[in-house]
């Protein structure tokens, strides 16, 4: 797939993007669900080493195609690593898979209700790099706690002032600007974030487009207007917490929005289930997460 190629899936696949995304601080947690205890690393390049064997399973699962799988989400040592003697963005594409990537480095301690994102130092290196691997795009995330106007107009921001540098590198990114599904007034965290990213949507230059990453809203069908935005090439949805049944059973009461999902997509695979096991389990997830997509 050439980039206009990947362009054309993305914006109308009938699938979902994969997030195969976790970063150093969230690698612990994913590989105790998978069945591996902090016992069995004891160090950092021995913990990404095992993250990594994880997704290359994943990646080389006979189910895991670009016919219900249309994009993955890597991590940065994912992206730089191998499978099957292939950099990783190339064993993607050759399965019909687009590739993406993580750019954010974490988030910062929360203020007026919203976690912002850290600095990202290297930024310009890191994308000329995913864009010479062959990545199309790229992830960043943030989080929104509170119905906080000022807060959310921050993240917002913040968020599109990195796409605009995103774009200038050639790639198309995705803005993830979280709301955390366990918040009191989610419901107008919701209609906040959707009137703010509108406004910032209508000053992007004519022919630029951005996805959106967000939070299956509490309001079935409150992000409409952005699903059919032109600036807008795809709005994929998180799971954020809620189980793989809940999350699916929400968003297909939203048409327009794709899953992107992580924890709900991966929850049930286990390292010591042989291959017959751990290609039948991650099959079910992935044919359940596609028919709440193109629902």
């Amino acid at each position: 797939m050439q980039f206009n190629d990947m362009r054309d899936k993305i914006a109308a696949g009938q699938g979902f993007i994969a997030a195969l995304d976790q970063s150093g601080g969230s690698t612990p947690k994913a590989l105790k669900g998978y069945g591996v205890e902090e016992d069995a690393y004891s160090n950092d390049e021995e913990m990404f080493g095992l993250i990594h064997q994880m997704r290359s399973r994943i990646i080389t699962s006979p189910c895991f195609s670009g016919e219900k799988v249309i994009g993955a989400i890597l991590f940065e040592k994912t992206m730089d690593g191998e499978v099957e003697g292939k950099p990783t963005p190339a064993a993607l594409i050759e399965r019909g898979i687009v590739p993406f990537i993580k750019i954010d480095k974490g988030l910062e301690d929360e203020r007026d209700g919203v976690q912002l994102m850290k600095p990202v130092p290297g930024l310009d290196e890191l994308l000329t790099r995913a864009k010479s691997l062959g990545v199309f795009g790229t992830k960043e995330r943030s989080v929104v706690n509170q119905a906080n106007e000022a807060g959310i107009a921050a993240v917002v921001a913040q968020q599109f002032e990195m796409a605009f540098q995103v774009l200038r590198h050639g790639l198309v990114p995705i803005i993830e600007p979280e709301v955390n599904i366990k918040s009191a007034d989610r419901a107008a965290s919701d209609a906040i974030l959707r009137d703010e990213i509108l406004r910032h949507l209508d000053r992007l230059p004519e022919g630029e487009q951005v996805m959106l990453k967000l939070s299956i809203p509490a309001e079935a069908g409150l992000f409409e207007p952005l699903t059919k935005h032109p600036r807008v090439l795809r709005v994929v949805a998180l799971s954020g917490g809620f189980s793989r049944s809940e999350a699916c059973e929400q968003l297909a009461k939203n048409p327009g929005m794709i899953a992107s999902f992580s924890r709900a997509l991966l929850s049930d695979l286990r390292h010591g289930q042989s291959d017959e096991e751990f290609d039948k389990t991650l099959g079910t997830a992935i044919d359940e997460i596609h028919a709440a997509s193109v629902a």
